[in-house]
C-alpha cells in the first residue's frame, strides 16, 4: 500500500501537469486570437459609446425636467424602473420587428436600461443641493433656469457621475448579450465558446470584458472625484485624480 508521502507526491505532479496544461491552453488561445479579441473589444466599445451618447442627454434632460413636477418624477422614475426589469433577450425580441437584427435593437435596449441610474441620480442630485445656496441665487435675482444651470447642475455633477458609472457598468454587461442578435462585440466569442464548449475562449473573453468594465468604471470614478474637488469637498484622491487636479489648478 503506497505511503501518504507517495500519494501526496503523485497528487502534486498531477496538479502541476493539469495547471500547466490549462495555462498552456489559455496562452495558445490568446496568441491565436489576439487580433480577433482586439477587433471584438473595439466593436464592444463602439456599441457602448453610441449607446451612452444617446442615453446621457436623454437621461439627464429627463432628470432635470422632472424636478419641476413631482407627479412627473414619480411616473418617469417608475417607467425607468420597469424598463430595467425587462429581461434583455425579451426586450431584444420586442425591438427586432421595429429595428431589425444587429446593433440597432441592442443600442435602443441599452439606452433604455441606462435611464434609471441616469434619471434617478440627476433628480436626486439636483434636489440634494443645499437650499441656502439656491436661496442665495434667488437673492441675486437669478431666474429658476439660471439657478438650475449655474448652481444646481454644477453642484449635482458628482451624483450624476455616479449614476453614469452605474449605467456604463450595466451597458457593458448587457451589450455582451447583444451578440445573440448579431450586434457583435465580445459576446460573439462568449456565445461561440459556449456552443463549442471552448473553455479558454469563454474565460479569456470574460476576463477581457471584466477588465473593460473596470477601466470604464475607474475613469468615471476619477471624473467624479474631480467634480467633487471642484465643489470644494474633501475626499481621498486617487493618484490620477491628484495628477489631473494639479494640472487643472
Amino acid at each position: 500500500m503506497p505511503s501518504t508521502t507517495s500519494l501526496e507526491a503523485v497528487l502534486t505532479v498531477l496538479t502541476s501537469v493539469t495547471l500547466n496544461s490549462t495555462l498552456g491552453a489559455y496562452q495558445s488561445f490568446v496568441s491565436r486570437y489576439a487580433g480577433d479579441l482586439l477587433v471584438l473589444t473595439l466593436e464592444h466599445i463602439d456599441i457602448i459609446a453610441i449607446s451612452m451618447l444617446l442615453a446621457i442627454p436623454i437621461g439627464i434632460s429627463l432628470g432635470v425636467l422632472i424636478t419641476f413636477n413631482d407627479t412627473a418624477a414619480t411616473v418617469v422614475l417608475w417607467l425607468a424602473g420597469v424598463a430595467m426589469t425587462v429581461p434583455s433577450i425579451a426586450l431584444f425580441g420586442l425591438l427586432i420587428p421595429v429595428f431589425g437584427i444587429g446593433e440597432p435593437p441592442v443600442i435602443v435596449s441599452l439606452v433604455l436600461y441606462s435611464q434609471l441610474p441616469l434619471v434617478r441620480n440627476t433628480y436626486v442630485g439636483l434636489n440634494g443641493v443645499d437650499d441656502a445656496v439656491i436661496q442665495s441665487g434667488r437673492g441675486l435675482g437669478m431666474t429658476r433656469i439660471e439657478r438650475l444651470r449655474q448652481i444646481q447642475v454644477p453642484m449635482a455633477l458628482p451624483v450624476i457621475m455616479t449614476g453614469l458609472r452605474n449605467a456604463v457598468v450595466i451597458i457593458i454587461g448587457v451589450a455582451a448579450i447583444g451578440a445573440f442578435v448579431g450586434a457583435g462585440g465580445l459576446g460573439d466569442f462568449i456565445f461561440q465558446g459556449i456552443r463549442e464548449r471552448n473553455i479558454p475562449m469563454i474565460v479569456v473573453t470574460t476576463v477581457v470584458l471584466v477588465v473593460l468594465t473596470l477601466a470604464f468604471d475607474y475613469c468615471f470614478a476619477v471624473s467624479e472625484q474631480l467634480f467633487r474637488l471642484r465643489n470644494g469637498e474633501r475626499i481621498d484622491q486617487a493618484r490620477p485624480t491628484r495628477a489631473i487636479w494639479r494640472i487643472l489648478s
